[in-house]
C-alpha cells in the first residue's frame, strides 16, 4: 500500500517556531489541545460512500463548504517565542493536493477481500506521522466497493484540531440531507436536562420541612461522593492500577506507539431504545452495559476460566463539557476545539443469569457518577497543570490515568439522518482515535437509525478482534430479547 504523495512521512519538528513580532491571526491553543499535541492523539473517521468517488466534485466541496467553516483546517501550529514557547494557531495557505490522497492499493488484495483491504490501509495510517508544516488533516479516498459501501473516505486529523463533537457539527454544517438536498441535515434533540451531568436542584422554601432536608442531604451526598472520587483519582495517579487481564497492554503501555486496527459494526438504534425503555435508563447506560457484557463473554471464552467470580475493572470515559443548552438540532454554528473532560467508571467482568443485569449495573455506576463533581474537578485540575506546569505535565497525568485503567469508552452524538458530504451520499459513518496507551478503545456514534461501534485495538494483542465484535453483537441481542420479555411481562401484569 502507498499513501501517495500527501501521505509521505516527513521528519519535521513537533511544531514550527517563530520569533517575537510575528502578526498572529488566530488564537492560542487550548490546554486540552496542548495535551493532545503532546500525546500525539489523532482522530480517524471512516465514511462509507454510496457512489464512486468523483474527485473534482469532492475537491470543490472541501474548498467551498468545509474549509470556510473551520479555520483550523487552514491553520498550522507554531511556537510563540514571545510567550514562553506556547503553541498558537496561525493561518496558512492550504494546497488541497497535500490533503486529498488517493492511495495505490494492491489490486489482488482488493479483489480477495475489499473490506480487509480498507481495514489494513486505515491501520497503516496509525503508524504514519503527519507533516507539521501543513494543517494536520488528510482525506484518503479508497475508490472500490466493499460489503457496505461503493467507496470509502477516511479523514485523519490531529486531535488538537478538535474533538468528536467538533467533527460531527462540521460534517452536518457542510453537508446536505440525503432525503431532502434542499436543506441541512439535523442532529438528535438534546436530553431533557439543561444543566451539567451533576445537575443541582434549587433550594426549596425553608418551611418545606422534608423537602428542605432532602435538599441538604443531596449536597452532603454530593460532597461525600466527590471526596471519595478525588481520593480514588489521587490513588490512581500514585499507585492504583486495574488487575492485569488480556485487555491491558502486555508492556504496560510503555511503548510509545502501537499499530492500531479499527473494526466496526452497525447496531440498531431501535434495539438500544427498547433496552433503555425496559430498564428506565439512558442510551449511554445501555452502551456501557452492552460493552461490559461483551467483554465478559470474550474474557471467559478466550481465557477458558470456569470461575465466574467478578473482576472489577475501570474504563476511562470521555465527557463532552459543552453545556447541553448549546446542543443544536439544526446546526448553525460549528463547535470548535476540544472541550473534554473524563471520569473513571467501574465495570465488572462477570456472567449473569439475567443479561439485563449488565445494564442495571451500568445505570447504578453512572447514576452514582452523576452525584459527584469528578468531571469538573478533572477538567479544572487538567487546566491547572497545563497552565502552571506545562503541557507535558498535563499529558503525563493523563497517560497515568489511561495506563492504570483498562479501556477508553466514548459515545459521540452524530447526525440524526443520512447526509450527503461534498456531493457524495454517506451510507455509514464511524470514528475512533489512536495515540492512547490503552490496548482497547470502544467508540460509539449514532448515524441515522443505527449506532456504529468502532473498536481501536492493538494489532498484536487482539489477533481475533473480530470475535470481540461478534460478542458485542450477541450481547446486545441477548439483552434486547430479555428487555422484550420484560416488556411483555409488564403488559400482561397490568
Amino acid at each position: 500500500m502507498n499513501a501517495g504523495s500527501g501521505g509521505r512521512s516527513v521528519g519535521t519538528p513537533p511544531s514550527v517556531r517563530v520569533s517575537a513580532g510575528t502578526e498572529w491571526s488566530e488564537e492560542p491553543m487550548s490546554p486540552t489541545g496542548r495535551v493532545m499535541e503532546d500525546m500525539g492523539a489523532h482522530i480517524v473517521s471512516v465514511l462509507g460512500l454510496g457512489i464512486p468517488v468523483n474527485l473534482p466534485v469532492f475537491r470543490a466541496g472541501i474548498e467551498t463548504e468545509l474549509l470556510p467553516l473551520y479555520p483550523r483546517f487552514c491553520s498550522i501550529q507554531v511556537m510563540d517565542e514571545s510567550r514562553g514557547g506556547k503553541p498558537r494557531w496561525v493561518r496558512t495557505k492550504v494546497d488541497l493536493d497535500d490533503h486529498i490522497i488517493v492511495p495505490r492499493i494492491d489490486p489482488a488484495a482488493v479483489e480477495c477481500d475489499p473490506d480487509k483491504a480498507v481495514e489494513d490501509y486505515v491501520a497503516s495510517l496509525s503508524m504514519l506521522p503527519m507533516d507539521r508544516r501543513r494543517p494536520l488533516w488528510e482525506f484518503h479516498l479508497l475508490d472500490f466497493p466493499t460489503s457496505e459501501a461503493t467507496s470509502t473516505m477516511v479523514l485523519r486529523l490531529h486531535h488538537s484540531i478538535g474533538d468528536g463533537m467538533s467533527l460531527m457539527t462540521l460534517y452536518v454544517a457542510s453537508s446536505r440531507s440525503t432525503a431532502d438536498p434542499a436543506r441541512l441535515p439535523t442532529m438528535p434533540p438534546p436530553p431533557r436536562r439543561t444543566g451539567e451531568i451533576y445537575q443541582l436542584q434549587p433550594r426549596p422554601p425553608l418551611s418545606s420541612g422534608k423537602a428542605l432536608l432532602a435538599w441538604v442531604l443531596s449536597y452532603l451526598v454530593l460532597a461525600w461522593h466527590t471526596l471519595v472520587d478525588c481520593v480514588l483519582l489521587a490513588a490512581t495517579i500514585l499507585f492504583l492500577s486495574d488487575p492485569r487481564t488480556m485487555f491491558v497492554r502486555s508492556d504496560g503501555g510503555l511503548q510509545a506507539q502501537h499499530r492500531k486496527r479499527f473494526i466496526h459494526r452497525n447496531l440498531s438504534l431501535d434495539d438500544v431504545k427498547l433496552i433503555k425503555t425496559a430498564v428506565k435508563c439512558t442510551i449511554n447506560d445501555v452502551l456501557v452495559g452492552v460493552t461490559s457484557a461483551a467483554l465478559s463473554r470474550y474474557y471467559f471464552r478466550v481465557s477458558g476460566d470456569i470461575d465466574t467470580k467478578r473482576i472489577c475493572l475501570r474504563s476511562f470515559l470521555l465527557v463532552n463539557t459543552r453545556p447541553v443548552s448549546c446542543r443544536q438540532i439544526n446546526v448553525t454554528k460549528v463547535e470548535k476545539g476540544n472541550q473534554l473532560s473524563s471520569l473513571i467508571c467501574p465495570f465488572h467482568i462477570a456472567l449473569h443469569d439475567d443479561p439485563l443485569e449488565h445494564v442495571r449495573k451500568a445505570k447504578r455506576f453512572m447514576d452514582r457518577k452523576k452525584s459527584s463533581l469528578e468531571v469538573a474537578i478533572i477538567n479544572v485540575a487538567g487546566e491547572f497543570l497545563v497552565k502552571y506546569f506545562g503541557a507535558k505535565a498535563g499529558a503525563s497525568a493523563l497517560r497515568l490515568f489511561m495506563k492504570r485503567t483498562t479501556i477508553i469508552f466514548s459515545n459521540v452524538v452524530g447526525p440524526a439522518e443520512k447526509i450527503t458530504l461534498c456531493g457524495h451520499p454517506v451510507v455509514s459513518m464511524g470514528s475512533s482515535v489512536y495515540g492512547q496507551p490503552q490496548a482497547l478503545t470502544v467508540h460509539y456514534q449514532n448515524y441515522g437509525n443505527t449506532i456504529n461501534v468502532t473498536l481501536a485495538v492493538d494489532d498484536k494483542q487482539f489477533p481475533d478482534c473480530h470475535e470481540l465484535l461478534d460478542d458485542l453483537v450477541e450481547s446486545i441481542r441477548l439483552i434486547k430479547n430479555a428487555a422484550g420479555l420484560r416488556s411483555i411481562s409488564s403488559v400482561h401484569s397490568n
